[in-house]
């Protein structure tokens, strides 16, 4: 999918045991949201133990791509389903960081990290 900047979204999805892995590149914006979050809350909801978002290569993230993140966490509390994300930078992080959801998601420096910590921390509690 295009935004009108001519920035092309992907998401494609890997599985390692009882994990998915989203991995995301491009923007996460008001025009490329609703396909991420399509693909987050089929994953969530798939049965899976656990959830991790491949923030690495996205460049920009707006209000509608915190709006898909923070609708996945929710829908994580609900499945009682591990939800993380990894490898933000630049824009992304400055967002997480600014709206103070870096103290509800599990984040995670790079894939390694993610996928050695997803299994240890407590599934979100509560609606």
């Amino acid at each position: 999918m295009f935004s009108p900047k001519g920035t092309m979204m992907k998401v494609q999805v890997r599985n390692a045991p009882n994990v998915s892995i989203l991995d995301c590149s491009g923007n996460i914006d008001v025009y490329t949201s609703t396909r991420v979050r399509d693909a987050l809350l089929a994953e969530l909801r798939s049965g899976v133990g656990s959830v991790l978002v491949n923030m690495s290569d996205i460049g920009h993230v707006d209000s509608s791509g915190v709006a898909a993140l923070v609708e996945a966490l929710q829908l994580s509390r609900k499945t009682q389903t591990r939800f993380g994300l990894y490898g933000l930078r630049g824009n992304a992080r400055s967002v997480i960081e600014l709206a103070r959801l870096h103290k509800v998601f599990y984040l995670f420096e790079n894939e390694q990290q993610a996928l050695e910590k997803i299994g240890t921390v407590q599934p979100f509690s509560g609606v």
